[in-house]
């Protein structure tokens, strides 16, 4: 696996171009109030698929050759990367077959076979998903996209932070979900790429913290996985987007499962928009952090607005 470098993120630009339109990037002064500084808010949940990950999917699926094509794809998912590379797949007419937990997000396993993702079930958690889509992997000669690391994932999620360095002048401190790391590990590289003098901080769920864990580590640990936060959900931290965080990522923050609960009802209220509990917890981290981003304009990630009607109701009781 080779490092993702800036020249891949402004290809992965191009390729995406005419494919997906920039999201916004908004203040939002009720949350300001919260944090207790200027806050806007990225809108990935703007995206296709109501993710981010979409940007890796089609930037990675576009570059596959005519022998990967014909065998077809498989990976493993909690939903938002299994929408992308459905999507993606899609797009490019390339079968594909998505791996997920026995209790999946039903929206986001609804939204998977409607793009025509083939969906099989295994395991309680992500990981388990993983490791039976690797064996299938092999069994079935199929391609596999590995969630995290795939440089080409990387660098497709990047192009969400070069759209912000030309949306929002000054900003000083992004603050991004990490589940797996891509989207984090993106924001560093496309910042420290163009030179930026921002700081990237990285927010996990302390009921899933293997790759804050391993981030401090400097080494891969394995956690416990208890979050309800689909996109926060490894307890396997991924080797590449850890180096990249291990060199670029300036800080990481836990937050408990009531913090992330608190922000997801805060951001739906504060933006008018559907915000998954994922895309909630940089606003969880930014709340937990306030003093120290005092006087900073702080641009929070919403990586996705998947949430569910059941989801709503238990949050909103």
């Amino acid at each position: 696996m080779q490092a993702t470098t800036i020249e891949d993120v402004l290809a992965a630009r191009e390729r995406l171009a005419d494919r997906l339109l920039r999201t916004p990037l908004h203040p939002y002064p009720a949350l300001g109030e919260l944090v207790g500084t200027h806050v806007w808010v990225k809108h990935e949940n703007h995206l296709p698929t109501g993710a981010f990950k979409v940007r890796g999917g089609i930037n990675l699926v576009s570059q596959l050759d005519a022998d990967e094509r014909e065998r077809g794809l498989i990976t493993a998912s909690t939903g938002n990367h299994a929408q992308s590379i459905a999507y993606a797949a899609r797009l490019f007419d390339v079968p594909a077959t998505i791996c997920m937990p026995d209790r999946a997000n039903p929206a986001k396993v609804a939204a998977t076979r409607a793009l025509g993702a083939e969906v099989m079930f295994h395991g309680r958690d992500f990981d388990d998903a993983r490791e039976h889509a690797e064996r299938l992997a092999v069994e079935r000669g199929l391609r596999y996209v590995h969630s995290g690391n795939e440089p080409l994932l990387i660098a497709g999620v990047a192009t969400a932070t070069l759209e912000i360095l030309e949306q929002l002048d000054d900003v000083t401190t992004i603050v991004v979900p990490v589940g797996g790391g891509s989207g984090a590990a993106g924001v560093c590289i496309a910042v420290h790429g163009r030179g930026a003098d921002v700081e990237v901080i990285g927010v996990q769920s302390d009921a899933a913290p293997a790759a804050a864990r391993s981030w401090k580590a400097r080494r891969l640990l394995e956690d416990e996985m208890n979050t309800f936060a689909e996109g926060l959900a490894t307890r396997t931290a991924f080797e590449l987007p850890q180096r990249i965080l291990w060199e670029l990522l300036d800080d990481f923050v836990l937050v408990s499962e009531d913090d992330i609960r608190r922000a997801t009802v805060a951001m739906i209220e504060g933006t008018r928009n559907l915000v998954e509990p994922a895309g909630a917890s940089p606003l969880a981290a930014a709340i937990a952090i306030a003093p120290r981003l005092a006087g900073k304009r702080v641009v929070l990630i919403c990586s996705g607005g998947n949430v569910t009607l059941a989801q709503l109701r238990e949050l909103l009781s």
